[in-house]
């Protein structure tokens, strides 16, 4: 009876020995050392050899500018001095389609027909006139038969003579209008849309049996036809206001498209806007590219490439200048894992490269990748190295503090 008591202590030991190991500390877990942190010295970001954050910032050699390329957005259009937009002079409707897009055509051809009551009174008008034309000549010749008898004034003559002339008017007008829209002599209301210049039909807007009328033109409407020749094109490019400088009319560029990668066409300024755009803050600048073998199209999306001269300067990424409150900065490599800033003067910012005139020497390395990435290291590295100063200052002074109290209190 006695051992049953010394079994259950015994248990009830290993028990607690088991909680009391359970509850003991976890083995520390095997935590790879941390490297030591970039320092600040003078204006000098320092690193540790072999820090790991090196890998992130390559650098680039500053070259000395010569000739740089600037790129430009662009987008070819038709050139609007060999096109032409036709709109329906009358109302009618169409009875026949003569052309269609692709078709070449020449001076005078027929594109579409027009059945049109409001041009076959206009043909009936010029009808009307020519009778009544030939009408007062037959007066005037009587009128003057009867002043040579002596029946009748000279003031009647001359005013029948007016008459004659006013009626030979109202003809040659009236044969004006109508021939001007391929009108005949008969009365037949059948309207000719024709082109007026030789060239391809590269639109075509309209289908057999439609309704037209003259108001249904103007801008925002697609014209019925649009002729054009395609042999050359316009090239409308969207210039910065620090690059109207290179594109002056006469200056070449080179153009690039993305359906001919690494083909270069030649182009050359006609023109360019004097004013800005207010809505991309850019200048229209209008160029003309040949296009004989009809490669290009209109609407194509393209890049411009203007080459610029400089006397001096230097050459830097883009990807290089950051911002140092209201200047331009870069980071400058003067050792090995050793950064200091450099404010820099730009002359041209593009969107690949930049031109530096002062702060920057040929030849000296800066950090072309991870810039944004280094000046906040550098701003964290300057206010941890003012905070440990700040903390060895107030240290003696606490320790003096404490001196003076404990000798009060003796």
């Amino acid at each position: 009876m006695r051992k049953l008591p010394l079994l259950r202590l015994c248990t009830l030991a290993v028990l607690a020995s088991a909680l009391l190991s359970a509850c003991g500390p976890a083995p520390a877990p095997n935590v790879a050392p941390q490297p030591a942190t970039p320092i600040v010295q003078g204006q000098q970001l320092r690193f540790p050899a072999g820090h790991p954050q090196l890998a992130l910032l390559p650098t680039q050699a500053a070259r000395a500018a010569q000739d740089i390329t600037v790129e430009l957005p662009a987008r070819l259009v038709w050139n609007e001095e060999r096109t032409q937009r036709i709109y329906p002079a009358f109302a009618g409707r169409v009875t026949r389609i003569d052309a269609d897009v692709g078709q070449r055509v020449q001076p005078g051809s027929a594109l579409a027909h027009l059945a049109s009551p409001d041009f076959g009174q206009a043909q009936a008008d010029t009808a009307r006139a020519q009778v009544d034309a030939r009408l007062m000549n037959q007066a005037v010749q009587r009128q003057r038969e009867l002043f040579a008898a002596g029946i009748i004034a000279r003031k009647d003559l001359e005013q029948s003579e007016a008459d004659a002339a006013r009626a030979q008017a109202e003809v040659a007008r009236a044969q004006a209008r109508t021939a001007l829209y391929g009108g005949s002599a008969q009365v037949n209301q059948q309207l000719s849309l024709s082109s007026g210049i030789a060239g391809v039909v590269v639109e075509r807007n309209l289908n057999p049996g439609q309704e037209l009328r003259p108001d249904q033109s103007g801008p925002g409407v697609p014209a019925l036809f649009v002729v054009s020749d395609p042999a050359s094109l316009w090239v409308q490019i969207d210039a910065r206001e620090i690059d109207t400088g290179i594109l002056k009319p006469g200056a070449s560029f080179e153009l690039e498209v993305a359906a001919y990668p690494g083909t270069l066409f030649q182009g050359k300024v006609l023109a360019a806007s004097d004013f800005i755009d207010p809505s991309t803050r850019t200048i229209k600048v209008r160029g003309l590219v040949a296009n004989a073998d009809r490669r290009l199209k209109a609407e194509m999306l393209a890049t411009a490439r203007v080459h610029q001269t400089f006397s001096s300067g230097v050459v830097v990424p883009a990807a290089a200048i950051t911002l140092n409150g209201t200047h331009h900065a870069v980071f400058v490599q003067t050792q090995p894992g050793v950064f200091e800033p450099r404010d820099v003067t730009l002359v041209h910012q593009g969107p690949k490269e930049v031109v530096v005139s002062k702060g920057l020497q040929a030849g000296e390395l800066v950090v072309s990748d991870n810039a944004l990435l280094l000046a906040r290291q550098f701003h964290v590295a300057q206010e941890d190295s003012i905070g440990r100063s700040d903390s060895q200052k107030s240290a003696p002074a606490a320790e003096g503090k404490e001196s003076t109290s404990k000798g009060n209190s003796q």
